[in-house]
């Protein structure tokens, strides 16, 4: 079952991968999402060379030479192409074996997925985001949720004046004291900083607190860690195998969050996550949007024993997701359960890809 063809598929921020074999097979992937244009670029001339004509069940041997053979280009979009690639190699794998994915990865470690609601925004006062998750957890049985705290790469700054001191107490007056809550800072602090705010998130029982210095910081990240009883995480924006073994071997974090997209697919989240097995720290994969890369992550989940906790599910409607696939996972009782069809276990909508902007790499030739 060799690669005969690759298409991007390319509406708005999104790009999905379709792989054609030389028997006739498809397999669905997609990229991480945004830079839609270049990441496609990015994949056309510099990816899909070099495995048109190679053996799909090599996927995972694949992903390792070729990193081995673009070692002077690490570049993010590399890596986003790459996982386009990849994650339709394992959907075609999945249904040539008649078996939904996570059953190649390793098999049911859970039937099912806990999962908590993760918000995405910094624009929403304290008192409409409680109002608005406690509402999602009365329909869709949350028992968990993460909420945005200080501001993006935001060097001490707050989204909103006083915002964080405001909302971390607010979540857990109307949550209530079960609830699993934690708050993620997308790199916003330095290590002061993130220490003092994690002595509020641990004084109203906090479940963990996310990326609290800038990621490339790894030794401030750690002292955060070292300094606080709530457990740190972090990783979503690594795509270094080797800065994963430093964080984890460092206990720079308390939990790892690989992201499928920005890695480059699942055979290389997956080795994070059997890294994080084998050092006793859970495994929680970043997951920020209800594109494919939502489907890839369950099935990780599914399948990797480190996936102790709840996974991330965004709580935000994203139009540029809606009418790609299906059926779309659905949440139920807090928890999402296992797809037993093929792959993936999903469709591409007859109207997304009449939609989408295509170009196709097949053997030397290309067609736009």
């Amino acid at each position: 079952m060799r690669i005969d063809a690759i298409e991007t598929l390319r509406r708005g921020p999104l790009v999905v991968v379709r792989v054609s074999t030389d028997d006739g097979a498809v397999g669905i992937g997609q990229t991480a999402p945004y830079e839609a244009a270049v990441t496609a670029h990015v994949l056309h001339e510099l990816v899909a060379p070099f495995f048109l004509g190679r053996e799909v069940w090599d996927a995972e041997a694949l992903v390792d030479e070729f990193l081995r053979q673009t070692y002077k280009f690490p570049s993010s979009f590399l890596l986003r192409g790459l996982g386009g690639i990849e994650t339709a190699l394992w959907d075609l794998m999945g249904r040539a074996a008649g078996q939904p994915v996570w059953r190649l990865l390793g098999g049911a470690a859970r039937d099912s997925v806990p999962v908590y609601a993760s918000s995405m925004v910094r624009d929403i006062t304290p008192e409409a985001e409680a109002d608005r998750i406690a509402g999602l957890a009365a329909e869709f049985g949350f028992r968990a949720a993460k909420i945005r705290v200080g501001e993006a790469m935001g060097r001490d700054v707050d989204a909103a004046p006083h915002r964080t001191e405001r909302i971390i107490p607010r979540m857990r007056e109307v949550l209530g004291p079960d609830f699993l809550l934690s708050a993620d800072a997308n790199g916003g602090y330095t290590a002061a900083q993130a220490i003092r705010v994690g002595r509020i998130l641990e004084q109203h029982g906090y479940f963990h607190f996310e990326e609290p210095c800038p990621f490339p910081q790894l030794d401030e990240t750690a002292a955060v860690a070292d300094a606080l009883d709530i457990p740190v995480s972090g990783g979503e924006q690594d795509t270094s195998l080797p800065q994963f073994h430093r964080m984890v071997s460092r206990r720079a974090v308390d939990i790892v969050q690989p992201d499928v997209g920005y890695i480059g697919g699942i055979s290389r989240a997956r080795k994070v996550a059997v890294l994080a097995e084998a050092a006793g720290i859970p495994c929680t994969p970043h997951c920020a949007n209800a594109s494919l890369l939502q489907v890839f992550t369950l099935h990780l989940a599914l399948a990797m024993p480190a996936c102790i906790h709840p996974q991330e599910w965004s709580i935000e409607r994203t139009p540029w997701t809606e009418g790609v696939f299906g059926p779309m996972p659905e949440v139920v009782g807090g928890e999402v359960a296992a797809p037993h069809e093929p792959g993936w276990g999903i469709e591409l909508e007859e109207g997304f890809v009449a939609q989408a902007e295509r170009r196709i790499s097949r053997g030397s030739q290309q067609m736009d």
